[in-house]
């Protein structure tokens, strides 16, 4: 085989990595990453998927692409987070197969050799559940606990518990992905939505290599999950009409309440507290309603707009040696 023709190899595999503000933990990443890809294929690409980052991750990125020509990177115009930064990665990569990893070795780029062997024998995704999770906040746990049963409970979708976007998924899952051009990139549940075989290796989540995270942020956490919720159902709104119908009914019932204390008892009048109770008590509940439908028709907005995902400001690959 020429040289012309090996430069123009299919990789077996792509890793994406979205990352900001990790300027510590790439090369401590790639000297774990580089050795399990190169077992597992000769040709292979890793994908950085940067949002601008003020510190030096562009630049050390940059140093190791030049040592490593399987090494590229995505620089986006502005920060446009990590769901619309890993999904760049996914559409942009050249390889059979893709991965998705951190780069704060909370997940073990090793279990990647498990998982191409999981999808080698058929599976077209292959998830990693974690079994326990160090490092993470009890407040985080129970978050994350929660929000899988709420966005299961809710969703026409089955999501995996204590899973996140570290996984594999072949080339027939890319393309699918590919014609699923939503504003709300939610990984997890578009993988789910996208459906084929899916397997999944369970394993346990270590703490952050060193700093803190950027993308996992509480907030992050909780507009993750509302997309969950909200792009993949529409029980919520059937929800509201139930509380609707139920709220209503009461309040029937309490009037006639009152109507027959009225009549049996003519001396005895409706306490204030009541009245305030109830008063509150249903503004609650119109105003939960009313940012519900807001939520909806806030994605409406998004999807009308047409918007791009993520705009790409430079791609970064190994200088070719002239002939």
């Amino acid at each position: 085989m020429s040289a012309d023709s090996s430069e123009l190899r299919t990789p077996a595999i792509s890793i994406v990595v979205p990352v900001y503000k990790e300027e510590q933990n790439i090369r401590p990443f790639l000297q774990r990453l580089i050795p399990v890809c190169q077992k597992l294929a000769d040709c292979y690409e890793i994908i950085f998927a940067v949002d601008p980052s003020p510190d030096k991750t562009e630049e050390i990125i940059q140093e190791e692409i030049n040592k490593n020509p399987s090494i590229r990177m995505l620089v986006f115009s502005r920060r446009f987070g990590q769901p619309a930064a890993t999904i760049a990665g996914i559409l942009s990569c050249n390889g059979a197969s893709c991965g998705v990893i951190d780069v704060d070795l909370q997940d073990p780029p090793e279990l990647f050799a498990a998982m191409y062997e999981k999808l080698q024998g058929g599976s077209d995704v292959v998830y990693a559940k974690r079994r326990s999770r160090q490092g993470e906040t009890l407040i985080k746990r129970i978050i994350s606990y929660a929000g899988y049963a709420i966005i299961n409970q809710f969703s026409d979708i089955e999501i995996p518990r204590d899973t996140g976007d570290f996984r594999i998924i072949s080339r027939r899952v890319i393309e699918e992905l590919r014609k699923l051009n939503e504003s709300h990139c939610f990984l997890r549940g578009l993988v789910a939505y996208v459906g084929f075989k899916q397997d999944c290796i369970e394993y346990d989540r270590d703490a952050r290599l060193s700093g803190t995270g950027n993308y996992n942020r509480l907030t992050g956490s909780l507009k993750i999950g509302l997309n969950g919720i909200i792009s993949y159902s529409t029980k919520p709104l059937f929800m509201m009409s139930v509380i609707g119908f139920s709220m209503s009914l009461f309040s029937l019932l309490l009037g006639a309440f009152y109507v027959v204390q009225k009549l049996l008892v003519p001396t005895v009048t409706p306490g204030l507290s009541t009245t305030i109770l109830t008063i509150t008590f249903f503004s609650g509940i119109q105003l939960f309603c009313m940012g519900l439908m807001g939520e909806y028709i806030g994605r409406i907005y998004d999807e009308v707009k047409r918007r791009p995902k993520y705009i790409i400001e430079r791609d970064v690959q190994a200088q070719k040696e002239p002939k």
